[in-house]
């Protein structure tokens, strides 16, 4: 399936310049987003994961059924004070200024495995706090799966130390 023909592209949002890919198209038609989550669930699963992560908050809306497709648990990574139990946080960078998400500090095990599975590769910011989090924890980062890559913001270059899995690139 040519996922491209189902993501739509809105030019100038948020701003001008701007090239949004907006995975909605894919969500609401049931055929495409199963053919989505079976499509990266069978990447996931070559990587034995245990766990599955997925950051806030359209990873949670590929993460946890590629989770439940594997029979793995799933784990939420939120931005700050979103979690009400002991957290664990990664303070990250982002273009004008700075962000922090959390993870649940019973949530990962050290010795896991986890695949971190998100709709979007940009410039890789979240995607390398997110695995910075898992290390913090003594688990580990055994893939990288996304819906969407934008090549050109080289965001792989930030995370080249795992595998990675992206369904379709820009």
């Amino acid at each position: 399936m040519d996922f491209k023909e189902h993501i739509r592209v809105i030019e100038g949002f948020p701003k001008p310049g701007i090239s949004f890919k907006d995975i909605t198209t894919v969500l609401k038609n049931g055929e495409v987003y199963k053919a989505a989550i079976d499509s990266i669930t069978e990447q996931v699963r070559t990587w034995q994961p245990d766990v599955i992560i997925g950051p806030e908050a359209r990873g949670f809306l590929l993460g946890a059924p590629v989770a439940y497709a594997l029979g793995a648990g799933f784990v939420p990574v939120r931005k700050q004070g979103k979690l009400p139990a002991e957290t664990i946080k990664e303070t990250y960078e982002l273009e004008y200024g700075l962000d922090t998400l959390e993870v649940h500090a019973d949530a990962i095990q050290p010795g896991q495995r986890v695949a971190i599975v998100d709709d979007l590769l940009a410039t890789g910011g979240t995607m390398l706090a997110t695995a910075n989090l898992v290390n913090k924890i003594g688990a580990q980062v055994v893939g990288l799966a996304f819906l969407i890559e934008l090549t050109f913001l080289e965001g792989k270059n930030k995370i080249i130390e795992y595998p990675m899995f992206s369904l379709v690139k820009y």
